[in-house]
């Protein structure tokens, strides 16, 4: 798909890998709505960055814990930048907590922001694609969908959900819309991980170092530009962890 001149939305891409794959985008030749919750200062930068690049920019502020926002946000993107034609689901909640300290409130918030969401974002979106004749869907997975881990498991059973999300959507949306989830390992680590607990996840990974937000923005880029007949895929972007034991 040739995407100069089209415009995407990217959730949650003021720091680490949304940043990543707005810049991407942008580089490819997108307009870029940069949505962020918190994040403002950072959000304005990536516009600034993604304006000196040639292509337009807004900055759209919005909780996606809050039901209402998901629409919200796809109906401003086209207010500022006129159409939408890519959208990518990367923002996400990531918390811990052992079985005893569940709560109905975590549970909830980390599905609506990382599953339902990318499914009302894309519900919102889907009908200015099609207006369009065409567009992309990427949603950011994670292999721990397949591979959960202690104290995450509300983050790693809305990830799975996430994923069958993305293969739902690819048939409901074909033949005009592509749909697909890029699934990440290791690439930026949580702030509060130490130095011994990021060797001991670099050990277990088979290309034994992590990856970058800009490889990951880099197969987020190719889906949108290059991936026309790729539908309902993951493709894990991990360096192999996914393939050890």
């Amino acid at each position: 798909m040739d995407v100069t001149g089209t415009a995407a939305l990217v959730t949650g891409a003021a720091r680490r890998v949304g940043r990543g794959i707005a810049l991407a985008l942008a580089e490819a030749g997108c307009d870029v709505a940069v949505h962020y919750h918190r994040s403002a200062s950072e959000a304005e930068a990536v516009v600034e960055q993604i304006r000196r690049l040639g292509r337009r920019a807004a900055a759209i502020e919005g909780n996606l814990a809050d039901r209402d926002v998901p629409g919200w946000v796809v109906e401003e993107t086209v207010r500022q930048l006129g159409r939408l034609d890519v959208l990518v689901n990367n923002a996400s909640v990531f918390d811990a907590g052992a079985v005893e300290e569940w709560t109905t409130e975590q549970w909830e918030r980390t599905f609506q922001v990382n599953t339902i969401a990318p499914a009302m974002l894309a519900r919102a979106a889907a009908a200015h694609m099609r207006h369009a004749g065409r567009g992309r869907i990427i949603n950011l997975a994670d292999i721990l969908a397949e591979r959960p881990i202690r104290r995450f498991a509300a983050y790693c059973a809305s990830k799975a959900a996430l994923v069958s999300l993305t293969r739902s959507l690819a048939r409901e949306l074909a033949p005009t819309i592509t749909v697909n989830a890029v699934a990440p390992g290791i690439a930026i680590f949580p702030e509060h991980y130490d130095q011994t607990l990021r060797e001991e996840l670099v050990g277990r990974v088979p290309l034994q170092r992590a990856g970058t937000p800009e490889e990951i923005a880099a197969v987020v880029r190719f889906l949108v530009t290059t991936g026309d007949y790729i539908t309902g895929q993951v493709i894990a972007v991990d360096g192999g962890r996914s393939v050890v034991p």
